[in-house]
């Protein structure tokens, strides 16, 4: 009996967990097809399923370049951070040189800093640049937030690999480039897939950077894009697009997610736990 009720127990606090997590989504999916003073009235299923609001964000503004944006600057800074971190973590965990512990403590330093504390530098290092207000200055400030923790991960796995496979690798006079392309990245991949996952999802939601870099809507990713959304006057919030926004942008990483879950659990738990 005791042993039921703990099951009963257990079962209404994971109900409890999925409402509270997947409540925000369902009621913005819902939302998305209400338009007018439809929006205001508590239904938890809309009486038809209008795609006016979905027309209105493609058409009354960029938001097809928007997401195009958004998936460049993401791609482009998974790759960066993959090809960094994986030669980084190449010098981390297999090079011994003075003060190795400390620049790998101080690079996970580095991933907790808050985005604000180096939001001012990034500006005006974006400036001095000349990449104020294009995608290549978003690129290199969301590098800030995915390479500390990618090199991490990335670490922490090379040095569970063999040294064996190093020896010999370097017994038939491969150089370090060599080793690390033709004989650590194929070991890698399992730690590399998670982890360009979670940059991915990293800047494809980053905002702050993108709202202080960018000025024009050419060069807006898409949180700038639904946090600008306007409606017919200043008094008008359009909950409707900004709910139909949200639904687009939210998708592709909901499928992505599902579909290599269980690499991200893993990839985070051995990063953890190994070092």
């Amino acid at each position: 009996m005791t042993q039921l009720l703990a099951k009963i127990a257990f079962m209404l606090i994971v109900a409890a967990i999925l409402i509270v997590a997947l409540f925000p989504f369902y009621y913005a999916f819902v939302s998305s097809f209400r338009t007018g003073t439809e929006l205001f009235i508590p239904r938890l299923w809309p009486e038809r399923f209008d795609l006016t609001n979905y027309a209105q964000i493609f058409t009354q503004q960029a938001f097809g370049l928007n997401i195009l944006n958004s998936m460049l600057v993401a791609l482009v800074v998974v790759a960066l951070s993959l090809f960094l971190g994986m030669t980084a973590a190449y010098a981390l965990a297999r090079i011994r040189f003075r003060g190795r512990g400390p620049m790998l403590f101080l690079i996970l330093a580095v991933s907790m800093f808050p985005q604000i504390a180096v939001l001012s530098g990034m500006f005006e290092l974006v400036r001095a640049l000349g990449l104020y207000d294009r995608l290549p200055g978003l690129m290199l400030a969301n590098l800030v937030l995915t390479l500390p923790f990618t090199v991490w991960i990335l670490t922490t796995f090379m040095r569970e690999l063999p040294k064996e496979l190093e020896e010999a690798a370097i017994a038939d006079g491969a150089t370090p480039w060599q080793t690390a392309r033709l004989v650590f990245l194929p070991l890698m991949l399992p730690a590399m897939v998670p982890t360009g996952l979670l940059a991915f999802i990293l800047a494809w939601n980053e905002f702050l950077f993108a709202f202080t870099l960018t000025l024009s809507s050419e060069s807006r990713t898409v949180p700038v894009a639904i946090a600008l959304l306007s409606g017919g006057s200043r008094q008008e919030l359009p909950w409707g697009p900004i709910m139909a926004a949200s639904v687009v942008v939210t998708l592709p990483l909901i499928i992505l997610v599902l579909i290599f879950q269980r690499k991200i659990v893993a990839g985070l738990t051995a990063g953890a736990v190994k070092g």
